[in-house]
């Protein structure tokens, strides 16, 4: 539907000037968020109500769901998942990271993309990716074939996490956003409690089984995109389409070098080796290619100037920094809960409650609250000391650490994160212009994911290393008993099957899962704390009331249908 308007008229139909030339051409054509038309020399429409945003976002926020489900459902699966599929470490690992780089890398090139194309069907062919992904994943007979499946799912969550917060910024204030940014951390908080609850669920039920785990994703899906073709309504900006390819493949070729150099770094070969240093070389020339690419192309995936800006640059570390911590609380506690405490995949998904339920707080207080003062660094940096206090004291517990010990550091550990998750890219979004705002927030996205995929797979092999050496420990303190029984099946290159172990060699595995997983928890603390001095160095700039502009000065949009 069109409507008339000046050169320098507010997309979202609030006739708010923006910077920019000033076009020759004749008036062109926009409608703001909800389809009204706006006029540059009429009186322009009132913002959206509560109501009004509620109903455009419910189908993002369930896409969003399903973007995290997809990550939650399979935690507590993945050990009888690999069991199943005769997998080990290594292969538990590459399941999770496999769909984390996938997302890390294509982050950016769908928040370029929402700068030059619509974000209604941008949206619906993350949703599609998704589903696509999901339906073959359940079908896999192997590691390999459920790995590829991952890096499918992985290309379409990347979509929909980007998306969601461009999608936001455009519709929302940033003062108002952060009360509804607290809905999407509670929408997180959901599908993270949901999903590791659900999953087990499925994996202990005889007649679904964890392939199920995929599958049950799927309607959820399509749910979703029949909402969002009802409901989404967005001025679409039509510019010339340059898109930077080139840079999208340096930085995933970067990103997959250095992951797998530390996915086999101490088990395959040594971390001071020549295959080590290879492989850092390359994904360091790699790195400086990309920046090259980046600093001559005219539309790049990542605007290195956005980095001039202090605030980006400190959101964008401190995101990459929580991102590992992030990740190790969400992929390692069902390692912890089935392996060192003998807990079923159902009992695992709700013993993880305390830590979703700190989240789900956190995030939804912070952003009302911030909503109404529009001050935000105070939370960040109380997130950030939390986190590293709930790591720290995550880092002490073993095998048969009391419950409620357990819960309470979970808990700790669930608020720093709701504190930081979306405040991150709150603080980001409000320091932008509308034409940065998609590359912006999916920059900072982009750090967070590729922390997560870099610290799963560091701490994975970390893990691996950890729970080897202290299963040899134990078996030496069995005496002979525990060298024939390190013999006859003490294998820790593979996800051990408890049930079918003697008690002795069960009590040495339940230890040292509960001690190498507690490793990894002590050695992400120092990641979180970075995190927090980081955010320290902020600079405070209260939110800011007038949503942004989603078409540039003279441009033409349409709305979407």
């Amino acid at each position: 539907m069109a409507a008339t308007t000046s050169a320098g008229a507010d997309a979202q139909g609030r006739g708010t000037p923006t910077t920019g030339p000033t076009s020759t051409n004749s008036p062109t054509h926009t409608t703001n968020a909800t389809g009204t038309p706006a006029t540059a020399g009429g009186t322009a429409p009132a913002p959206m109500t509560h109501p009004q945003i509620m109903k455009a976002l419910s189908g993002l926020l369930l896409g969003m769901f399903v973007a995290m489900l997809s990550s939650t459902i399979v935690s507590n699966a993945l050990p009888q998942m690999i069991s199943d599929l005769g997998g080990g470490q290594s292969a538990y690992t590459w399941v999770v990271t496999a769909a984390l780089l996938a997302m890390t890398a294509t982050t950016p090139l769908w928040g370029k993309l929402a700068d030059l194309f619509s974000k209604k069907l941008l949206v619906q062919i993350s949703l599609l990716i998704y589903i696509a992904g999901s339906m073959v994943a359940g079908l896999s007979q192997s590691t390999g074939m459920l790995i590829a499946c991952r890096v499918v799912q992985g290309i379409g969550v990347g979509g929909l996490t980007a998306l969601s917060q461009v999608i936001m910024a455009a519709m929302i204030s940033p003062r108002e956003r952060g009360r509804y940014s607290g809905y999407l951390g509670a929408t997180f908080a959901v599908a993270t409690v949901g999903g590791p609850v659900l999953g087990g669920v499925i994996t202990d039920t005889d007649w679904l089984g964890w392939r199920w785990c995929f599958y049950v994703g799927v309607p959820f899906a399509l749910i979703a995109l029949v909402v969002l073709q009802k409901t989404l309504d967005l001025p679409v900006v039509r510019r010339r389409v340059e898109i930077d390819w080139a840079g999208a493949g340096l930085i995933s070729a970067a990103v997959s070098l250095l992951l797998i150099w530390v996915t086999f770094a101490g088990d395959s070969y040594g971390w001071a080796s020549w295959q080590t240093a290879a492989m850092v070389a390359g994904a360091v020339a790699l790195g400086a290619l990309f920046l090259r690419v980046e600093s001559r192309a005219s539309e790049p995936i990542i605007p290195l100037r956005l980095f001039r800006n202090r605030t980006i640059a400190l959101s964008s570390a401190a995101s990459l920094f929580v991102g590992v911590a992030m990740f190790a609380g969400t992929v390692f506690f069902s390692q912890y809960f089935q392996l060192a405490r003998g807990l079923s995949p159902t009992m695992s998904g709700l013993a993880t409650i305390p830590m979703i339920a700190g989240l789900f707080l956190s995030s939804t207080v912070s952003g009302w609250i911030i909503t109404r003062t529009g001050r935000w660094k105070a939370w960040l940096v109380g997130g950030g000391a939390l986190l590293t206090a709930g790591l720290a004291l995550l880092g002490s517990i073993r095998h048969d650490t009391p419950y409620g010990q357990l819960a309470a550091a979970m808990a700790v550990m669930g608020l720093g994160l709701g504190m930081m998750m979306q405040n991150l890219v709150l603080c980001t979004q409000n320091q932008v212009s509308p034409a940065d705002l998609g590359a912006a927030s999916s920059v900072v996205v982009f750090f967070r994911s590729l922390g997560g995929a870099v610290g799963v797979s560091a701490l994975g092999a970390v893990l691996g290393t950890r729970v080897s050496g202290h299963v040899e420990d134990g078996l030496k303190e069995l005496g002979p008993e525990g060298a024939a029984l390190g013999q006859s099946g003490a294998d820790t290159g593979a996800i051990p099957d408890l049930s079918a172990m003697p008690e002795p060699l069960r009590a040495v595995m339940e230890s040292a899962y509960g001690h190498g997983v507690a490793d990894v928890f002590l050695y992400s603390a120092p990641f979180a704390l970075v995190a927090l001095v980081v955010t320290v160095f902020i600079k405070e700039v209260a939110l800011k009331s007038d949503a942004p502009a989603d078409a540039p000065a003279g441009g033409n949009a349409r709305a979407d249908s």
